[in-house]
């Protein structure tokens, strides 16, 4: 039953190498554009839970139209390719809006919840610990559903993918019914500063030298988890030839120890300087395990399920770090966090995109001359190989030493010695 349930990864991922070369760019691009309108209209008209719920309801649609197939084909009888085409690119271009007002709206929260940075971080750890709940409860349902239907034909296998995507999307809904119902929306106390209450021109941040260090740290973090993760599947199966279950079984690792790690990180009070040393510890585990995954042979691949582990802890410090230090950045000026959020967010899309684009159109010639190590085994050095293991490790590396170099302010608060900015 396990093995059925890879499947879903097998699926996700080969969708995802298939399309990047022809359809990324222009993904990325429209979901960027939105990205960078929503920071700033977020900002000028605030009620964050009206864009998350408008947001919501957008990737609600847009998801279940393109796995509910074309529904322009449907009204119009055609079958036409033309057709087919736009609408599936219709409904990805409603699908990234609603993620862009979604995301940005949820983490420019987070920073106008509190001003106290270990509250902060404590809430940063959170939202990072139910995404892995979230990641690990997929392989729930996948597991249910393949273990309910059998996939003998085509046309089963697509009824299968169906209800794994109307189960997540029904899921997924009854959560944000929760969080806007359970959620106070954030208001602005009268006793703070009126500076921190009035909208922040954008210059304002560009003339700020700690904001290009978080926007790099925080591309160059995202640039270590996207990339990783569209490349993992492939290394197991294609590189290291291990059994069809680790599709399934390293993801999960990754993920399951990423949750505990960031559970734990809650319960430990916060500046900046815990923050810079548990983003360079997240990174030099990170580059440790990027030349172990180059330097792996097939012969002991079962060693990958411990990298895993060290995957899942770097993966916890290093994201939660990174965003941390955007709250670092907006201290009390909320009136500007959404476009702090939405602009790096832009940034690390467009490098992302770039990045895969580039690896992708290597791939052709990805697989070098066999290459014999002195315990008798084999690898080659891939592109999968390169982009699981050399470019996480540059990265960071590069996201290590521009993190010594921060400035950021070294006292530590306790948690809720400064009022929640709630209603």
């Amino acid at each position: 039953m396990l093995q059925l349930s890879c499947s879903l990864v097998k699926l996700l991922t080969v969708l995802l190498q298939s399309s990047l070369v022809n359809c990324l760019m222009s993904f990325k691009g429209n979901q960027n554009l939105s990205q960078k309108r929503y920071c700033s209209m977020i900002d000028r008209f605030g009620h964050f839970k009206i864009w998350h719920a408008g947001g919501s309801l957008l990737v609600a649609i847009s998801f279940s139209s393109v796995f509910g197939g074309c529904l322009p084909c449907s009204l119009l009888h055609s079958n036409s390719l033309t057709v087919e085409t736009f609408s599936y690119s219709m409904f990805a271009a409603i699908f990234n809006i609603g993620w862009a007002a979604t995301q940005v709206s949820h983490m420019a929260m987070v920073n106008c919840i509190t001003l106290n940075s270990t509250s902060r971080v404590a809430l940063t750890s959170s939202r990072n610990a139910f995404s892995m709940v979230a990641n690990l409860g997929l392989y729930a349902i996948a597991l249910v559903v393949f273990g309910v239907s059998k996939a003998d034909t085509k046309e089963n296998t697509e009824i299968q993918y169906r209800w794994i995507a109307y189960s997540s999307i029904t899921v997924g809904c009854c959560f944000v019914v929760i969080f806007l119902m359970g959620t106070k929306e954030p208001r602005l106390r009268i006793n703070l500063r009126e500076t921190s209450r009035r909208r922040i021109p954008w210059a304002y941040w560009f003339r700020k030298i700690l904001y290009y260090q978080v926007a790099m740290v925080y591309l160059l973090t995202r640039l270590v988890l996207n990339v990783s993760q569209a490349y993992l599947a492939f290394f197991v199966i294609d590189d290291l030839q291990m059994a069809q279950s680790a599709k399934a079984l390293v993801p999960a690792i990754i993920y399951i120890c990423s949750f505990v790690v960031s559970v734990m990180l809650q319960e430990i009070p916060w500046n900046g300087k815990r923050l810079k040393a548990y983003y360079c510890a997240g990174g030099i585990i990170w580059i440790f395990c990027g030349v172990s995954i180059l330097l792996l042979p097939r012969g002991i691949s079962s060693f990958m399920y411990a990298i895993s582990v060290f995957i899942g802890i770097a993966n916890a410090l290093i994201l939660v770090t990174a965003i941390s230090m955007q709250s670092v950045l907006v201290g009390s000026e909320l009136g500007g966090c959404a476009f702090v959020c939405g602009s790096l967010s832009f940034l690390d899309k467009m490098s992302c995109g770039i990045a895969l684009y580039i690896l992708q159109s290597h791939q052709s010639n990805s697989t070098s001359p066999q290459v014999d190590v002195n315990i008798k085994q084999s690898f080659y050095f891939s592109v999968t190989r390169y982009g699981l293991g050399l470019v996480p490790a540059v990265c960071s590396f590069i996201g290590v030493v521009v993190t010594y170099f921060m400035e950021l302010d070294s006292t530590i608060l306790k948690p809720l010695c400064q009022p929640l900015l709630l209603e």
